[in-house]
């Protein structure tokens, strides 16, 4: 992978870039829609690419080994050609899932034992095994196994957590150097920053993974509950040991608020499952604010969905009639709902980049905040 920064903000870190994949370009700031299994929910491959135009989506390793499998998805020839999308992927390791299962998981050095939620049998995933499923998978960007902290986290738990990532690190690495690819191509492995919202461990933590010279880094552990003020403060102390000419990955985040403040702290990509999770509850995202298609207000207006028609969907349904499928209960409502937020946060990451390259993005960035800050 090459990294190729093209422009950088004079008032703030935000920068814009492209990435070389063996799948594909990808410029920056970007956003990752996220496709679990191999789907990204209620929204079809063609539309990813012919209307929201997304340039990399997502894949999991914890889901993608339950179901459909190993076996399955090295005999298709890995995850591309499995879902048929020939653009870049990226994969998370399986260590949010560890996290997000906490009740059923066992921590330990060698590794984590936990319990599928399809059916209960239990699974062990250490951080060599998380590096063959990754293969198996074949993603063009694949990530460290580590552990991510809840919040509030004790300082003592975060400390030991952080220091087991970075033996996790060092394993994971070790691993890959001796594993072949299994695919026609080149991954580009990613290495994780914990530390909880502690900045002495933070620093620690980016001082340790830069000094592993990967090709790309990325920021765990945030948006997991804690203030935005914490979230960015954390994201700062990174972004300011993490070398500036490779890519930064900030995991999971967030509202598109999140990403641009994000975005001007240095950030270069991100995902979230937001966009779709809350377009399927009926909550749409503008540049004006936020839409509950749901009210009683939206009844009988008539007028587009988001006049800006940042997508095809934006301009061919009415309010009124998203409405309407809502509330009817209607499969078609989801799908159209999560096409417009994921056609918006790639707009908003595209448009970022457009006024990074202009040379005016903090004043542009500002303007936005106040405005999507609004309920319509």
């Amino acid at each position: 992978m090459n990294f190729n920064i093209e422009a950088t903000d004079k008032d703030s870190n935000a920068r814009a870039g492209t990435m070389t994949t063996a799948h594909g370009d990808i410029q920056t700031p970007v956003f990752m829609p996220v496709g679990t299994q191999g789907t990204v929910k209620s929204v079809h491959q063609h539309e990813l690419k012919n209307d929201i135009n997304a340039p990399i989506i997502l894949g999991n390793t914890y889901h993608l080994y339950l179901r459909p499998q190993m076996p399955i998805l090295e005999k298709a020839g890995g995850l591309h050609k499995f879902m048929n999308w020939d653009r870049p992927i990226l994969t998370d390791s399986g260590g949010y899932q560890v996290y997000s299962l906490s009740s059923t998981n066992k921590i330990k050095e060698e590794g984590v034992k936990f319990k599928s939620h399809i059916d209960g049998s239990s699974h062990f995933f250490s951080p060599e095994f998380s590096m063959d499923i990754q293969r198996s998978i074949g993603a063009d960007i694949f990530m460290a196994f580590d552990e991510c902290t809840p919040y509030p986290c004790d300082y003592n738990y975060a400390k030991r957590s952080m220091h087991m990532t970075h033996r996790w690190l060092k394993r994971c690495i070790e691993h890959i150097e001796k594993t072949p690819v299994k695919y026609d191509y080149q991954q580009t492995f990613m290495p994780i920053v914990q530390g909880s919202t502690y900045t002495d461990l933070r620093k620690q933590s980016a001082t340790f993974i830069a000094s592993t010279n990967q090709e790309a880094n990325a920021i765990g552990g945030l948006s997991v509950g804690e203030p935005a003020e914490e979230m960015y403060a954390m994201t700062d102390v990174v972004c300011q040991i993490l070398p500036k000419d490779k890519p930064r990955y900030l995991m999971g985040v967030g509202t598109p608020i999140n990403i641009l403040e994000n975005i001007a702290l240095g950030i270069d990509m991100f995902d979230c499952v937001m966009p779709t999770r809350n377009a399927r509850n009926g909550m749409l995202f503008t540049a004006y604010g936020s839409i509950n298609i749901k009210n009683e207000k939206w009844k009988d207006d008539f007028s587009p969905i988001d006049e800006m028609g940042i997508s095809y969907v934006d301009t061919a349904y009415s309010k009124a009639y998203l409405r309407h499928l809502f509330k009817s209960k209607e499969y078609l409502g989801k799908q159209i709902a999560s096409i417009h937020n994921l056609a918006f946060y790639l707009w908003l990451t595209r448009q970022a980049r457009k006024h990074i390259i202009a040379g005016d993005f903090i004043t542009w960035k500002n303007k936005m905040v106040k405005q999507m800050n609004n309920r319509l």
